[in-house]
């Protein structure tokens, strides 16, 4: 046999090897996701509240518990979550805000928002208007929006 074929030949293996342990590892992230999100939904409450701030913040400048802090790990740690800084009643507060759903927060709004322990899943308008914020344009999206403009030309998605 060739060297090439067997090179070839230990690339294959290796490769399905890897998709292998993948799916195997999808699988189980599947289940665990499906059981976290089931304690989510058995420990929802509906609660008004006044959203006074939202950002994008690392976990320990977030001003969460520091009990929350201990429990995450340490890689989550590092990345920056949704956070919401919000007043229930006369208490000032921090949630981190499911991803879905945090470019459609209103910000200084009072809204009415289903929350797990820490953690906003669904967040429904309470008083007034609630405004649709248009998700931003890359800089190459803008730039060839502002071209069609100029020459007349209706955008193509």
């Amino acid at each position: 046999m060739s060297t090439a074929l067997i090179v070839t030949i230990v690339i294959a293996v290796i490769l399905v090897a890897l998709i292998v342990a993948l799916i195997i590892v999808g699988k189980k992230a599947e289940k665990r996701q499906a059981e976290q999100q089931v304690q989510l939904d058995a420990m929802k409450q509906t609660v008004a509240m006044l959203i006074i701030d939202k950002k994008r913040m690392k976990l320990n400048e977030s001003g969460l518990p520091q009990s929350v802090i201990e429990q995450t790990p340490k890689l989550l740690r590092r990345s920056k979550l949704p956070i919401l800084k919000v007043r229930v009643g006369n208490r000032v507060m921090s949630l981190i805000c499911d991803e879905k759903i945090y470019e459609s927060v209103p910000v200084k709004k009072e809204v009415k928002a289903t929350v797990s322990g820490i953690y906003v899943t669904e967040v429904k308008g309470l008083h007034g208007k609630t405004v649709v914020t248009e998700k931003k344009k890359g800089f190459f999206k803008g730039l060839l929006a502002k071209a069609q403009e100029k020459a007349g030309a209706k955008m193509v998605k």
